[in-house]
């Protein structure tokens, strides 16, 4: 039975095509199940090469800390761990439409990916590019602002609010959360009863701190960085969603290896569930290992004052909260940022639940939207 999809406070319908939208994604993580500690050795190479059907697995990712499967996964060895002697090749993006390009191109094989360019990349390919094979974390986004001019939410009206780009997860949320309130702002231009200002998340907080910014609706750690600078969180995303879960980042391959490499997809995923149990059960050792990751990639770790409460607001989980992919999609179709899409076939959570099942797991539901 497909699970209920209720957006914040109501639902229409399923959706259908998603047309070429400007995408950017600010952040991919994990969470699960499993054994096994981690530790600072890396796997060694079974004798005689791989095992699998391949002798590599490519996978990509953000340097993001809600990319912390990927970022603790292959920083600790655990992912390659499970690849039986087949070599883990990373690569990391900064935006979800180059993530995509690479899946296509075969460049990558397996991604960490925001729900947004994974819709995108799927409709656009009419259902051919790409399945969404596991969860990674949900959580993480927030709408700060500045308490000198906003207290409240009626205070945001003539406000300068800014969102990571047009169409990404967070401008669509933030736009359906606008209407909500009786608003109304123009989708394509911002312009509206509250101004709403697509900025990159890397100058979002040099603009907040010149006041050409009055808030900003963005991911972690942007969010935090803001509050470390002044900034008060006004609403947290997760306080509008059942249970306080969302998607904010899930695991896409594609088709062409999930078909042709079935048991690496495999490999791969006990080594994300295996990864978020060893997060989720010690927290502060995935913390810190999540931000040497970070460290190596980017040449600078997060601050204490940002970290912390950017990593608490994340949850790690393996179950990809289809119902709310499903929800998001449809809130960007009634802002009129695109048609209906038809996401049916979207998922393909056999492996996973495979995987889940080993590790005495329950398995996870794909809302209606797998494959038959």
């Amino acid at each position: 039975m497909p699970a209920s999809r209720p957006p914040f406070r109501t639902r229409t319908r399923a959706l259908a095509a998603v047309a070429a939208l400007p995408l950017l994604v600010g952040a991919l993580a994990s969470c699960g199940y499993g054994s096994e500690a981690a530790d600072d050795k890396k796997p060694e190479k079974a004798a005689g090469g791989s095992k699998l059907s391949t002798d590599r697995v490519k996978i990509g990712y953000f340097p993001n800390l809600t990319h912390a499967t990927a970022l603790v996964g292959v920083e600790k060895g655990l992912i390659e761990r499970e690849l039986d002697g087949a070599e883990l090749v990373p690569s990391t993006f900064n935006a979800g439409p180059s993530e995509i390009e690479a899946l296509n191109s075969g460049s990558i094989d397996i991604g960490f990916i925001g729900p947004s360019p994974s819709v995108n990349g799927y409709v656009k390919s009419k259902g051919d590019s790409l399945r969404i094979i596991s969860g990674s974390a949900s959580g993480g986004v927030k709408l700060v602002v500045d308490p000198g001019k906003i207290k409240t939410v009626k205070e945001l009206r003539g406000k300068k609010i800014a969102t990571p780009q047009l169409g990404n997860t967070q401008d669509v949320t933030f736009l359906h959360w606008i209407s909500e309130q009786g608003w109304k702002v123009d989708a394509q231009s911002g312009k509206g009863d509250v101004s709403v200002v697509r900025t990159d998340n890397k100058i979002t907080p040099d603009a907040y701190r010149s006041g050409s910014l009055d808030g900003a609706w963005v991911p972690e750690p942007t969010a935090s960085k803001l509050v470390a600078d002044g900034a008060e969180v006004l609403v947290d995303e997760a306080d509008l969603w059942p249970d306080k879960k969302f998607v904010i980042t899930n695991v896409i391959v594609s088709q062409k290896f999930l078909k042709e490499h079935p048991d690496a997809v495999e490999a791969v995923l006990r080594g994300s569930v295996k990864t978020n149990k060893w997060i989720n059960d010690n927290p502060e050792e995935a913390k810190a290992s999540a931000n040497d990751a970070l460290k190596t990639l980017t040449g600078k770790p997060l601050p204490a004052e940002v970290l912390d409460p950017a990593w608490e607001s994340i949850q790690i989980t393996d179950d990809p909260l289809a119902a709310t992919l499903d929800s998001q999609a449809e809130h960007a179709s009634v802002a009129g940022l695109l048609e209906q899409p038809d996401l049916h076939g979207i998922y393909d959570l056999r492996p996973l639940n495979k995987v889940l099942k080993a590790e005495g797991a329950p398995a996870v539901d794909d809302a209606g939207l797998g494959v038959k």
